[in-house]
């Protein structure tokens, strides 16, 4: 069993984290992920979002850490607001580990995509260009929906509840949070 934590283990964070999740978030993310020490290991994350497949990476980053050391607890919290990419990183984190500060928001949502699709030439040849967009659609969602899986393992939320309220951007406070399973505690 994990320990639950307390206000006071959340102190002195070893990795800060805020603004727009790209790939110079990722860059700061590694550098105090590789300087970070000890047996204990806060992530404290505030943002409105970004890219998604930046946040897997983060992500994939603390699952294989979580692996190689276990000695070592890497934890989650998240502070103001938690969006869109946010909730995706945070997902790589086992409930235990997933804190929030008081009235902290969670945005989960689809994926977007904007994309025009041109047309041009002998049929015959514009059904690959039509299967190709098909398929990078249908790899989008299969990656989102793995994403929305491993948020709401041990919660009390269905899988069909998130794929119902994502399309019109499921804000979440940090008491309902609680409440619904999807994080250890509010501080």
């Amino acid at each position: 069993m994990t320990k639950k934590l307390t206000s006071a283990d959340f102190h002195n964070p070893a990795i800060l984290l805020s603004g727009s999740v790209d790939y110079e978030m990722y860059k700061d993310f590694r550098r105090q992920l590789d300087a970070a020490e000890g047996p204990l290991v806060v992530i404290e994350l505030s943002t409105l979002g970004g890219d998604p497949e930046v946040a897997r990476m983060m992500g994939e980053d603390i699952r294989y850490a979580s692996e190689h050391s276990s000695d070592r607890r890497f934890v989650f919290l998240g502070k103001a607001a938690i969006y869109s990419a946010g909730t995706t990183f945070m997902s790589f984190f086992i409930k235990q580990n997933r804190y929030l500060t008081r009235g902290t928001r969670l945005m989960i949502h689809e994926r977007k995509l904007s994309k025009k699709l041109t047309l041009e030439g002998p049929l015959t040849t514009l059904i690959a260009t039509v299967k190709a967009t098909l398929h990078e659609i249908e790899a989008s969602i299969a990656i989102q929906n793995e994403g929305f899986e491993s948020l709401i393992v041990g919660s009390k939320v269905a899988m069909a509840e998130v794929l119902e309220r994502a399309p019109s951007n499921w804000y979440i406070e940090a008491e309902e949070a609680k409440a619904l399973g999807l994080i250890e505690a509010v501080l």
